[in-house]
C-alpha cells in the first residue's frame, strides 16, 4: 500500500479551485492544503481541502519549509512564478525545474529553442535594445506581434494594427515598463493568421499524454477586440483539432519539444501548455507555458472520467512512469466564462476585484454555452464584466458546427506555393537548355529532339534513376539544399556515362510534407547546376506535398536521366577486355552520396552536431564537409568513350570498389586493386577510426577516395591519364585485370589501412 498523499497546492484562482476539486476525488489523497486559496477552496463541499493563511505564497523558501513541517509529500504549483523562480522544496514537485521553466520564463529562450529543434513557429527577432527594436519596426512591412520576453501574467502580448500602434507598444513595454522587468527584452514576430487553440500535456520527461484541445479567448471584448488578458473564457474540445491534426501536432511539435528539452539537459516534468495557431501552412507554436493553463484547467478538469485519478497521474509524471498511467476523457463539451472587475486588464479598484469563472459541462457545445451563461446570471458584484460570446468561433457560419472549412491548403497542400516555386526556378531550368531541348517547364512534359542533337542514325536510349539517400538528412539539418541537388544529377549521369551514353535530359521529383519555396528552389537550382556540369537539359519535374507521409521539414528527392549512345559505342566492351588491361582510378570529392546511414551513425556516436568543427578538416564544419557534392565525371569521360579510348567504366557508389568494379567485367576476369596506390582522404580515415570500421567494410561501404574506375589498354593508359589530368581530374593507376578465380575484385595490401 502506497503512502497517502498530503498535497500543497500553490495559488489563489479558479484554476487552483478546479485542481483542488479534482484532486480531492482521489482515494490516495488524505489532505490538500491551498496557499493561499480562495472562497471556492474553502467550501464545505471539499472536506479534505483547507486554505493556508499563515505562510506567504510568494516566499518560496517559506513554502518549502511549511510543506516539510506539515508532512506534505507532493507540491503542485498552480501559477508559473514559483517554477520560473526555481522552487526547490526537497520533496516531490509536480512541475519542471528552473532551467526547464525558462520555456515560459523567457519567450526569447523558447523561440530560440524552437528554432534549434525545427519546431514550427512564427519568424521572429529578439531585442534588448530599444533603439534597435524601433529601427527594425520601421524597416519591416509585415504585420507583427510584440511580446515582452519575461513573465507578464499572460498580458505581455500586443497585436498592433498599425505601425504607430506598434511603436507605441514598444515604447510602453521597453521604456515605460508597462510590464516591469518582463519588458527588458522583447520578441517581435510575424503575425500569424488562423484559429488558436491550446493543448495541455502531461509529461514525465519521456512520455507525453495530452488532454482535449481547448480554445481560449484572450481579448477583453466581444468579437476578439481590445487588449489581451489572462483569459476571458474557454471551451473544449474544439472540433478544429481533428484526430489527424492532433497526431501531426504530437509528431512535429509536442514530442520533439519533450525530446529536445531532455537532450539539452533540462527534461520537462509536469504540465506543458502549448499555445498553437492553425495556419494555412499547418500548426505553429505561439507560446509554451510550464503549468496548467488558466482558464483551460477549469474547462478541462470536468471532462476527465471518473476512472482518471489526477493525483495518480501527477505521481506518474514525477516518478517517470506516465506510460503506465490511465487517462480517460468523458464525451461532451465544457465551457468556462470568466467574470472580472470593470477596467480589467487596465487599472481597476484593486481591493474590489473579483474574478469568477462559471464552468459548465453538457452533451453538446450549444447546451454547455447556454448553461454557462445561465450560471453567470447568478453572479453579482460591482462593475462586473464578462464576455457574451465565448465559443463564438465554433458557431460562425463557415465553421460547420465547429469544424474548419476545408481547403487543399488546410489539408497541407499549397497550390500557391507550387506556382511560386515554378516561377522561382524557371530561369535556373532555362539555363540548362541544349541542342534538342528548350528546357521550358510548366507544361505536361518535356521533349527532346534527337535529330537536333546530332544523331543521324537511330541511337540507343539509356535511362537511369536514383536518389541521394540519407545525405538529405544532413542537408536538412544544415539548411543547405543546393549541393544535394547536384548530387541527384551526379548519381544518374555518372551511371549513364559508364555505358558510353551522353546525358540528354533530366527530370526530378521533390516530395515533402509542406512546400518551403525557398528550400525547394535552392534544391532545384542545385539540380540545374548539376545539369550544366553534365551538359544535359532539365526538362521537367514534379513537386509533391504529402502531409502525413513526411514530417516537418523532411523531404525526399528522386531523379531520372535519359541518355543516348550509338549502338556500336555501348560500354562496357566486354569482348575487348583481357588480362593485363590497366585500371585507372579517378579521385572522388569525398563521401559523395553513399554510406550516409553509417556516416550519420558514427557522427552521432561521437557526440558531434553537423555544425560542430570538422575533426578531419579544420577549415569547415562536419555538415559542410559532408555536403561536398558528388563529382560529375561526364564531360571528360564522354570524350574518351566516343574515341574508343576506354573499354569499361565503373561508377563507385554503394558497395564501394568491391561491389561496383565487377559490374563492368566479363565473368572470366577480375580486378586486382592495390589500395596503397592512392591516398585515402582524411574523412574516410576518421570514419574508420571513429566508427571502428574494418578495412574491408570501409571498401564495401565507401568509395575511399576513388569515384570512378576505368579499364584501358596498357598502351593507351598514358594518353588517357594525360587527357584526364588536362581536364582537371586526379588520376591514379590502381591495378589491372587478371584471370578470375573467385571474387570479381581483389584488394591487395588492405592491411595498410589498419
Amino acid at each position: 500500500m502506497r503512502d497517502p498523499l498530503r498535497i500543497l497546492l500553490v495559488g489563489s484562482g479558479g484554476r487552483e479551485h478546479a485542481l483542488a476539486w479534482r484532486l480531492s476525488q482521489s482515494p490516495r489523497v488524505e489532505q490538500i492544503f491551498v496557499a493561499p486559496g480562495n472562497g471556492g477552496t474553502a467550501q464545505a463541499s471539499l472536506p479534505n481541502v483547507a486554505n493556508v493563511k499563515d505562510v506567504d505564497p510568494d516566499d518560496f523558501s517559506a513554502l518549502a519549509a511549511w510543506a516539510i513541517k506539515h508532512a506534505v509529500n507532493l507540491i503542485v504549483p498552480g501559477p508559473e512564478a514559483p517554477l520560473v523562480a526555481g522552487i526547490e522544496p526537497g520533496i516531490l514537485c509536480f512541475g519542471p525545474s528552473k532551467s526547464a521553466a525558462r520555456m515560459e520564463g523567457s519567450k526569447a529562450f523558447s523561440k530560440d529553442f524552437m528554432k534549434r529543434h525545427n519546431i514550427p513557429t512564427a519568424e521572429y527577432r529578439v531585442f534588448a535594445d530599444y533603439e534597435r527594436a524601433k529601427v527594425y519596426l520601421d524597416s519591416t512591412e509585415s504585420d507583427v506581434v510584440i511580446k515582452a520576453s519575461g513573465l507578464a501574467a499572460g498580458k505581455g502580448v500586443v497585436i498592433p494594427s498599425t505601425k504607430e500602434e506598434a511603436q507605441t507598444a514598444l515604447r510602453e513595454i521597453m521604456l515605460e515598463k508597462e510590464f516591469g522587468a518582463a519588458g527588458d527584452e522583447v520578441v517581435i514576430e510575424e503575425k500569424l493568421e488562423g484559429d488558436e487553440l491550446s493543448i495541455l500535456s502531461f509529461s514525465d520527461g519521456y512520455t507525453i499524454r495530452s488532454l482535449p484541445p481547448a480554445q481560449d479567448h484572450k481579448r477583453i471584448y466581444d468579437g476578439d477586440e481590445g487588449p489581451n488578458t489572462g483569459g476571458m473564457g474557454c471551451y473544449a474540445p474544439t472540433k478544429i483539432a481533428s484526430k489527424t491534426f492532433l497526431e501531426e501536432v504530437h509528431k512535429t511539435i509536442l514530442q520533439p519539444t519533450i525530446d529536445g528539452m531532455r537532450r539539452e539537459g533540462f527534461p520537462f516534468v509536469g504540465m506543458l501548455f502549448t499555445g498553437l495557431m492553425l495556419t494555412r501552412d499547418g500548426p505553429k507554436v505561439l507560446e509554451y507555458n510550464v503549468r496548467f493553463g488558466d482558464p483551460e484547467t477549469q474547462t478541462i478538469m470536468p471532462l476527465l472520467s471518473a476512472e482518471t485519478d489526477l493525483a495518480e497521474v501527477m505521481l506518474a509524471c514525477v516518478e517517470h512512469w506516465l506510460d503506465g498511467a490511465q487517462i480517460k476523457i468523458d464525451p461532451g463539451f465544457a465551457v468556462t466564462v470568466v467574470a472580472a472587475a470593470g477596467g480589467y486588464p487596465g487599472s481597476y479598484e484593486k481591493g474590489a476585484r473579483i474574478d469568477v469563472a462559471g464552468d459548465h459541462q453538457a452533451d453538446t457545445l450549444e447546451e454547455a454555452v447556454k448553461s454557462a451563461y445561465k450560471g453567470m446570471e447568478l453572479i453579482k458584484f460591482d462593475s462586473i464584466y464578462y464576455r457574451k460570446d465565448i465559443a463564438h468561433r465554433a458557431f460562425e457560419p463557415n465553421a460547420r458546427h465547429g469544424e474548419e472549412s476545408l481547403t487543399y491548403a488546410s489539408a497541407g497542400v499549397s497550390i500557391d506555393a507550387g506556382n511560386s516555386l515554378v516561377e522561382k526556378i524557371k530561369s535556373a531550368v532555362k539555363s540548362t537548355q541544349r541542342s534538342g531541348a528548350d528546357a521550358e517547364i510548366g507544361g505536361f512534359g518535356g521533349t527532346f529532339d534527337l535529330q537536333q542533337a546530332g544523331y543521324s542514325d537511330v541511337p540507343v536510349l539509356i535511362g537511369a534513376i536514383d536518389g541521394v539517400g540519407t545525405k538529405l538528412k544532413v542537408a536538412q539539418a544544415m539548411g543547405k539544399q543546393d549541393t544535394v541537388g547536384i548530387d541527384l544529377v551526379a548519381m544518374n549521369v555518372n551511371d549513364l556515362v559508364v555505358q558510353g551514353a551522353e546525358a540528354l535530359f533530366f527530370l526530378d521529383c521533390y516530395s515533402c510534407s509542406k512546400l518551403d519555396v525557398d528550400s525547394a528552389a535552392s534544391f532545384v537550382q542545385g539540380v540545374a547546376e548539376g545539369c550544366r556540369r553534365a551538359g544535359c537539359a532539365l526538362v521537367g519535374g514534379e513537386t509533391a506535398e504529402m502531409p502525413g507521409l513526411f514530417n516537418g521539414t523532411d523531404y525526399d528527392a528522386v531523379g531520372a536521366a535519359v541518355g543516348a549512345v550509338s549502338r556500336h559505342k555501348i560500354l562496357p566492351n566486354l569482348p575487348s577486355m583481357k588480362t593485363g588491361d590497366v585500371l585507372l582510378g579517378l579521385a572522388s570529392n569525398g563521401a559523395h552520396s553513399n554510406g550516409f546511414s553509417l556516416i550519420r551513425k558514427i557522427v552521432e556516436r561521437q557526440g558531434l552536431a553537423y555544425d560542430s568543427p570538422c575533426p578531419w578538416d579544420a577549415t569547415t564544419t562536419v555538415g559542410m564537409s559532408l555536403l561536398t557534392p558528388t563529382r560529375i565525371y561526364v564531360k571528360p569521360l564522354l570524350g574518351l568513350a566516343k574515341r574508343d579510348l576506354v573499354k569499361g567504366m565503373s561508377h563507385i557508389t554503394g558497395g564501394g570498389l568491391v561491389e561496383n568494379i565487377p559490374r563492368m567485367l566479363p565473368p572470366h576476369l577480375a580486378a586486382e586493386v592495390d589500395v596503397t596506390s592512392w591516398t585515402v582522404p582524411a574523412v574516410f580515415k576518421w570514419l574508420k577510426e571513429a566508427g571502428n570500421v574494418s578495412s574491408l567494410e570501409l571498401a564495401r561501404a565507401f568509395n575511399t577516395g576513388v569515384g570512378m574506375v576505368l579499364v584501358v589498354e596498357e598502351g593507351l593508359a598514358g594518353t588517357v591519364v594525360g587527357e584526364l589530368e588536362a581536364a582537371g581530374e586526379q588520376v591514379r593507376r590502381i591495378g589491372g585485370l587478371v584471370g578470375r578465380d573467385g571474387d570479381g575484385c581483389v584488394l591487395r595490401n588492405l592491411d595498410a589501412w589498419d
